[in-house]
């Protein structure tokens, strides 16, 4: 297993326990800082996250290794000190690839799931993209690779640098004094996460907030202007496999839609939200234009299937580890497969929850179509028990969500709420 997945073992019982924590002070304090639809989408699009890993279909344009091996200069001793400033590049690196995935069209569909909750929790810090194909970020870590930083250091620092950045996404911790000069703290993030027009685009620091000091990002948060959580155009759905590529979907759209050949080239390069003027009047889309009417998208769901996807929710993630931990017993290409149906069981339980039971039975369909496709690889050999508990669950998983279908009404009504 790599570094990253081994620590996944450490963080996400500790991610757990601290979301309960936060939940019990936020009870305490009489703080509604969260609804479970909203709880079960941000920890599913977490797992999504953990999952795209096992799929690796990510594509590297530029890769810190041939940059090391093309540029090194001078190898920078002793090691605390190359350590050192692998995590100031590894921070300049995160504000710059975080200001462009906030800036520019194309790259939003890379960011987009992690602004999505319309509320500000811990939970939601563990919303992360699946839609990061192209990984460039390496081009701004060239001072490292001139010093002979070792990518190895990367290696390490990489999955620490992303944990560090998971608590300061609460309310319930205010200004934190001289901090607020040297760290992103929950304040700074508050503004980030806000779509309120005084605090949209700025502090996109993830460790040392004077990056944005320095290129003048920086906003700090108002006690008269509170903070409106969420994205511009709503995401409207707890799925987040299809939130990861809402944007990318719009985009399609538009550059199909528009008459100008220029409009379909440069709408990918544009500021984020562009849309080209002959598009805009023939399909308008829902914006939110007053942060302070803005309506939370809510659902009106039962007890029943809230209890069904929150289980849904702890067999996928259950089933991610001991996915990984069996990699070397069950092979690349069942890993694969093993990976596709967790995705795929995500997508249809979230389905539920938007009440799109047709979707998630369709969803389902798929689901049992992979687990044939692992029965074809596995013919005359015998069946690993971590696959024997993926067939199981599929199995069970299915049965539920045809009884849903069957019984629509034990869903809910779907209906926006203030």
């Amino acid at each position: 297993m790599t570094f990253f997945t081994k620590s996944l073992f450490y963080a996400i019982p500790s991610f757990l326990i601290l979301i309960i924590i936060e939940s019990i002070l936020a009870k305490r304090k009489k703080q509604i800082i969260n609804q479970p639809p909203d709880l079960i989408s941000s920890l599913s699009s977490g797992i999504t996250n953990i999952t795209k890993d096992g799929l690796k279909y990510s594509v590297v344009i530029v890769s810190y290794p041939w940059l090391l091996d093309k540029l090194m200069l001078y190898k920078l001793e002793p090691i605390w000190a190359a350590i050192f400033i692998a995590f100031i590049v590894q921070d300049f690196t995160g504000y710059w690839i975080h200001r462009l995935n906030h800036r520019v069209n194309i790259f939003w569909n890379r960011h987009v799931i992690h602004h999505s909750s319309e509320e500000f929790n811990l939970s939601s810090g563990l919303r992360q993209s699946i839609s990061e194909t192209f990984q460039f970020s390496a081009i701004l870590m060239i001072p490292a690779a001139i010093l002979g930083i070792s990518h190895k250091i990367f290696i390490i620092i990489g999955p620490i640098h992303l944990f560090m950045q998971f608590w300061y996404h609460t309310r319930l911790i205010n200004k934190m004094g001289w901090l607020e000069k040297i760290i992103v703290t929950p304040s700074h993030h508050r503004v980030h996460h806000a779509i309120n027009p005084e605090y949209i685009d700025k502090n996109y620091g993830q460790i040392f907030i004077f990056w944005d000091k320095i290129f003048g990002s920086f906003q700090e948060e108002k006690l008269d202007i509170p903070p409106v959580y969420g994205i511009l155009r709503p995401a409207e759905t707890w799925n987040p496999i299809l939130i990861n590529y809402k944007h990318l979907w719009q985009l399609l759209k538009d550059a199909y839609h528009t008459s100008k050949i220029w409009d379909k080239i440069r709408i990918w390069f544009m500021p984020t939200g562009w849309r080209p003027k002959d598009v805009i009047k023939k399909f308008p889309i829902h914006t939110t234009n007053n942060p302070y009417k803005r309506s939370k998208y809510k659902t009106s769901n039962s007890l029943l299937i809230i209890l069904w996807s929150g289980i849904q929710l702890a067999i996928s993630g259950s089933l991610v580890l001991i996915i990984f931990s069996n990699v070397e017993n069950i092979g690349k290409n069942l890993t694969t497969l093993g990976c596709i149906f967790i995705m795929i069981n995500i997508f249809s339980y979230t389905s539920l929850l938007d009440g799109n039971h047709i979707i998630a039975l369709f969803s389902d369909g798929f689901k049992l179509l992979i687990m044939g496709s692992m029965l074809l690889l596995l013919k005359g050999q015998i069946i690993p028990p971590s696959i024997i508990i993926v067939f199981l669950y599929g199995i069970l998983s299915t049965l539920g969500t045809i009884y849903f279908y069957k019984n629509p009404k034990l869903l809910f009504n779907i209906k926006l709420v203030n």
